[in-house]
């Protein structure tokens, strides 16, 4: 290859005995691709189709559901060419691009959680003014808010990068996400700071306040009746083991990255598989089997013989 398609192009080297298992790898892909798109669309459609669910929590879960079918797209479709190219090539400026859908909808997947935690906070421990605090007004600048500021903070570095000498040419990932510092010849510690601020913005501040909240929430709840407590543990659970799950994938995907090359190349892929193909299938699971409204009518859907 000439210099000027070494400026252009990065080589895809984070999967293991490619060649070998190349159809596996896209059998298994392109199934969990289908099932996240279908998955997360149909509770997202119930939401849309059945009036019952036009409340902010369900408003949120759907948003949700639908983040992570965007998440999912921003990284399965080229993984999907990669498997049945010669070449596992992606231009720098379509890194780029990757690295900032991958982010920036990461973020949003945090504040919504933050948001759909206010959401309960306000629902039981101050039942009185729900409806005048969760207006569709304050929903739906929760939900501009949830994709603008990731989406306005995660541009930054992006574009900063897109001018950036590269000395290397061969990503150590499946897709772009912040490995593409690696291909860099000098990270600066403005750049670094930078970061840190967005993953505190994005990531940590979000986690601290849902913490805060499901802790008061616990409280409260501990004071009250057994109905208090059971509206509790039947609408926040299925939401922190979410944020769990979420939030330790990430926390992994940041190791990986930072312990490069002490990290075996088998293990970091494990990872990253669960990360783009566990968590997308693990949300409609938890909120079509744990939150009752939804569980009725996906029954309804799906064995409609069995509610006559």
């Amino acid at each position: 290859m000439d210099n000027q398609v070494n400026l252009t192009y990065i080589f895809i080297d984070g999967y293991v005995e490619f060649h070998k298992y190349r159809y596996l790898y896209f059998v298994i892909m392109f199934t969990a691709y289908i099932l996240i798109i279908c998955s997360n669309s149909t509770i997202v459609c119930l939401i849309w189709i059945h009036q019952n669910l036009h409340e902010p929590m369900y408003i949120f879960i759907a948003a949700l559901l639908l983040n992570s079918v965007l998440f999912s797209t921003a990284i399965y479709p080229k993984l999907l060419i990669d498997f049945l190219s010669d070449k596992q090539i992606i231009s720098y400026s379509a890194c780029l691009v990757q690295y900032f859908m991958f982010y920036s909808l990461g973020g949003s997947e945090f504040l919504l959680l933050a948001a759909m935690a206010y959401d309960r906070y306000v629902s039981i421990c101050k039942p009185l003014k729900y409806a005048t605090i969760m207006r569709k007004t304050t929903v739906s600048i929760f939900l501009v808010l949830a994709w603008i500021l990731p989406a306005s903070q995660v541009a930054v570095p992006a574009g900063l990068s897109a001018n950036k000498k590269l000395c290397s040419f061969s990503l150590k990932g499946i897709f772009c996400n912040n490995t593409v510092y690696k291909l860099q010849c000098v990270v600066s510690r403005a750049q670094i700071i930078h970061d840190m601020v967005i993953l505190l913005n994005v990531a940590l501040l979000p986690v601290l306040f849902i913490l805060f909240t499901y802790t008061r929430i616990l409280i409260i709840s501990y004071r009250s009746c057994r109905e208090v407590r059971r509206k509790a543990a039947q609408t926040c659970l299925p939401h922190l083991i979410v944020l769990i799950n979420f939030s330790c994938l990430c926390a992994f995907d940041v190791i990986t990255v930072q312990l490069d090359s002490d990290f075996p190349k088998i293990l970091r892929l494990l990872i990253t598989l669960q990360l783009i193909m566990y968590h997308p299938l693990f949300n409609p699971i938890i909120y079509g089997l744990k939150m009752k409204e939804i569980y009725k009518h996906l029954k309804r859907l799906f064995c409609p013989a069995k509610m006559i």
